[in-house]
């Protein structure tokens, strides 16, 4: 699917959920107000009972009028004030990202270096779905007291994202199948689902809060009415009937606001199994997963009340659905098998105690696919532009086999040292040494000075691993450093970035990879800390033709190094950008040198989808204009889509010249 059209398809998604939680929250400011007017009435009519037989004779004869415009407004303001303020109150607590989500229903975050070979195994199909897809890795959280069989993405985008499996997963399914689970999230998180599930949720607990204030006040009214004496019992009586009253206008809103919230969840399901299937090419993993939560006693089911809320995020249905159904967040697993296996035979299987993972192969720091599922070569094919921009945001088989292909490359130690919150410093450090001595032995200073003589040791110690690495495994290498970064105190990151920049000027010069390793690490921190800062300002192209030429004309140079000709290169780029015809133009290198790249991109970075996307594919078309995709132009490529928050799988090393 592409990137930017699932983009706008979640954009319209969310603009219809609005529309829809409107509706619901017009039926609450209703039931809310005819409660009030009902309430003031016996209010009134009880007064009048008891100061004369004739004033209450009046009152009986001509009661009050059913639209009251004061008690309306009244209604209406308080409900959206504290439907509103519940509602941000929500979704500030989601606004630090996945990780809150996790954590708020008792998720424990896997140790990178966890010896456990199921958590180990975990981590590694999550590692490789990153790396193909292209995004930053996930942090990967387990729900320990969950023995369902479930999981659930979550994050404001893909670079805060994490994606957690129960305990029933982890023990209960084979690698097959939990890579068939994986997929299922990797689609919810590429194509936007996830910051929608925040959305929803949010806004279903501003409903529900009103009903919550209503229980605690009947709750209150209750108990004081037990200790109550006489003359105080008609004021806790009007209470109790003021609890009551909120407690059925805030579950009016909340029926309504559940049926949008499974209705939204169920229309995605499908669409998320069937992108599993292709990303995998394996419907066995996934059918076989919904088969073993079918015949299992426990099924999916959530045993804590915390997750109940988060429903709509997970795998499959987490609770007993309500009124018929009309409250199920998942379709029924028949409908999904029979989705992917239209032969399915309606038969599902209990699935053993544990799995037993003894016989699945095992290759250098990670797991192979397991024996039902071989190795796949990465197949050669020959880059287009076309292809390259079809990539941004996608997860194919052949992007798997080549993820898995580059992570069996990578030395274990500096896989080990990627997930360590203190070592992936260092590693990015050793990233960026020369191969110059007398620049290598400067940087080694810098190191030691910077971040002490126990990091200089460490780096020595990667350093024999470091001389291994191809040019084609270092920015993966990057996004596996991305989880531990983020840890990072925000005290420490300056002198951290600082150190980094120091090192990559040492030579007194900056490579397209010293570039794109600090525009990725610095794009992808910001987000993963203030995903706000993702927002978009910008919505007409003429407003960015200056960067826009400086992205064209940096790549175009880059390009003819080549011995191309760079101003061919680059009207192969702006002629796919028809609407600023005759606006663009060639630059020299010093006027789309790296620093005002670097301008540049921070401005595109908040325009808006569709200036992305077709900058993007121009610059695509410029990389590839000679039918062979170099190293260099990949990286910045692969840097100018991290700038708009686009994920772009790896260049495949066949590729590449």
């Amino acid at each position: 699917m592409d990137f930017f059209e699932a983009e706008a398809r979640a954009k319209k998604r969310t603009s219809r959920l609005v529309t829809l939680f409107v509706f619901a929250v017009a039926g609450t400011i209703a039931a809310g107000y005819f409660a009030s007017v009902f309430l003031l009435a016996q209010a009134n009519g009880h007064g009048h009972r008891h100061r004369n037989y004739g004033e209450y004779s009046d009152y009986a004869q001509n009661p009050p009028s059913l639209w009251q415009p004061q008690v309306f407004f009244a209604v209406t303001l308080g409900t959206l004030a504290v439907v509103g303020l519940a509602s941000l109150f929500k979704w500030h607590e989601f606004s630090s990202g996945g990780s809150a989500v996790a954590e708020s229903v008792g998720g424990r975050r896997i140790d990178p270096h966890t010896t456990d070979l199921k958590e180990r195994r975990l981590l590694n199909v999550v590692e490789e779905m990153a790396i193909a897809s292209g995004i930053t890795m996930p942090a990967v959280y387990l729900l320990d007291e969950e023995p369902g069989i479930n999981a659930f993405a979550a994050g404001l985008t893909t670079s805060d994202a994490i994606v957690a499996v129960t305990r029933g997963t982890l023990d209960k399914l084979t690698r097959d199948e939990l890579q068939g689970v994986i997929g299922h999230e990797f689609s919810h998180i590429l194509n936007g689902d996830m910051r929608l599930n925040l959305k929803l949720s949010a806004l279903v607990f501003g409903i529900l809060v009103i009903g919550l204030a209503g229980r605690g006040i009947l709750w209150v009214s209750l108990r004081s009415r037990v200790r109550s004496d006489k003359n105080s019992g008609g004021a806790i009586i009007a209470i109790a009937a003021i609890g009551l009253a909120l407690l059925l206008i805030g579950y009016v809103g909340y029926f309504f606001g559940r049926l949008i919230q499974a209705a939204v969840s169920r229309q995605r399901e499908f669409l998320a199994d069937a992108s599993s299937v292709q990303f995998t090419r394996n419907p066995g993993g996934l059918t076989g997963a919904l088969k073993k939560i079918g015949g299992f006693a426990l099924g999916s089911s959530l045993a804590s009340n915390k997750s109940a809320a988060i429903g709509h995020f997970f795998f499959a249905q987490g609770f007993e659905s309500n009124f018929g159904g009309l409250w199920a967040t998942h379709p029924a697993l028949t409908e999904r098998i029979r989705a992917v296996d239209p032969q399915f035979d309606g038969k599902m299987f209990d699935p053993p105690e544990v799995v037993d993972i003894t016989h699945e192969s095992f290759a250098g720091a990670g797991f192979a696919p397991s024996a039902i599922t071989p190795p796949k070569p990465a197949p050669v094919l020959m880059p287009t532009p076309v292809a390259i921009a079809a990539s941004i945001g996608t997860l194919s088989p052949e992007n798997i086999a080549n993820a898995e292909t580059l992570l069996a490359a990578v030395p274990p130690r500096l896989r080990e040292a990627a997930r360590s919150p203190t070592e992936s410093l260092i590693l990015l450090y050793g990233l960026l040494l020369d191969g110059d001595d007398t620049t290598r032995e400067r940087q080694h200073a810098l190191v030691a000075s910077r971040a002490g003589s126990d990091a200089l040791r460490t780096l020595g110690e990667l350093e024999p691993s470091l001389r291994l690495l191809g040019p084609e495994h270092k920015l993966p290498l990057l996004q596996l450093t991305l989880p531990a970064l983020r840890n990072l105190p925000a005290t420490s990151l300056p002198a951290f970035l600082g150190t980094l920049d120091e090192l990559v000027h040492a030579d007194g010069r900056v490579s397209t990879f010293e570039f794109a390793l600090q525009k990725i690490l610095t794009r992808t921190l910001a987000l993963g800390r203030t995903p706000s800062s993702g927002i978009i300002q910008i919505y007409s192209f003429n407003a960015v033709v200056d960067e826009i030429n400086v992205v064209l004309s940096a790549l175009a140079h880059t390009a003819s190094n080549g011995g191309l000709d760079p101003a061919a290169v680059f009207a192969s780029g702006a002629q796919e950008l028809k609407l600023l015809d005759g606006k663009l133009h060639l630059l020299s290198p010093a006027e789309c040198d790296f620093v005002r790249l670097d301008a540049a991109l921070d401005k595109l970075a908040t325009a808006s989808g569709p200036i992305k996307q077709r900058t993007l594919i121009a610059s695509a078309h410029v990389v590839g204009a000679d039918g062979r995709i170099l190293i260099a132009k990949a990286e910045l490529l692969r840097a100018i889509a991290a700038s708009f928050d686009c994920p772009m799988p790896p260049i495949q090393q066949s590729m590449a010249a």
